[in-house]
């Protein structure tokens, strides 16, 4: 089975799921939004939010293929950039933080651990970037996918409760706190790809 982890660009957002292309829940604020959706172009939104988030900050998100199939995505940008995290009863995202905005895992691609792979692969791009944290607002009451990421599935990925809601915590992860963490980072990126190596045989000197 061949995976592959590749950033987000405008030439790979149609493969997100429909609903998620022309979704702008996070991209604008709740009037903006709401506007965007009456005026029929959220599309054309999410396409301007993208395309000015990797211009002025860089990638922002990650699209995981099982056998060149898309199996699920990943979106994540400064909370500068995310005007509807102020709607939330737990904002600010921290300062020194980069907002984990949702993430989606396919039907028939749930339970192998993609979920755990794509936020260890978000971590991994951020600590090369010297970023020191990842926060996401969690929906404690989660029943079905949207664009806020389940509570439990957050904690159980390394996420500690920073404010507590009765329905909208806000989780962070930080992403310098152990050596350790950061090879395991590593090895599931590798093993999810794939490219789990043996050691090198040392040559005789």
């Amino acid at each position: 089975m061949g995976r592959r982890l590749v950033p987000l660009t405008l030439d790979n957002l149609s493969d997100l799921p429909k609903r998620c292309r022309s979704c702008v829940f996070w991209e604008l604020d709740p009037v903006s939004g709401e506007a965007a959706v009456q005026a029929g172009k959220p599309e054309l939104e999410k396409e301007a939010w993208i395309s000015a988030v990797l211009l002025e900050w860089g990638s922002c998100g990650r699209v995981v293929y099982v056998d060149d199939v898309p199996a699920g995505f990943v979106l994540y940008a400064p909370p500068a950039y995310v005007p509807r995290s102020m709607a939330f009863p737990t904002s600010p995202v921290s300062p020194d933080a980069v907002q984990l905005m949702t993430a989606r895992i396919m039907p028939g691609y749930q339970g192998q651990g993609i979920g755990r792979v794509l936020v260890q692969t978000v971590a991994k791009d951020l600590v090369r970037r010297g970023v020191k944290a990842v926060e996401a607002f969690g929906d404690a009451k989660w029943a079905e996918p949207g664009c806020v990421l389940p509570a439990d599935h957050l904690l159980a990925v390394g996420f500690k409760t920073v404010r507590a809601h009765p329905r909208y915590p806000r989780l962070r992860l930080e992403l310098r706190s152990t050596i350790s963490w950061k090879e395991d980072v590593e090895m599931a990126i590798d093993r999810l790809l794939g490219a789990v190596q043996k050691e090198p045989v040392l040559r005789p000197l």
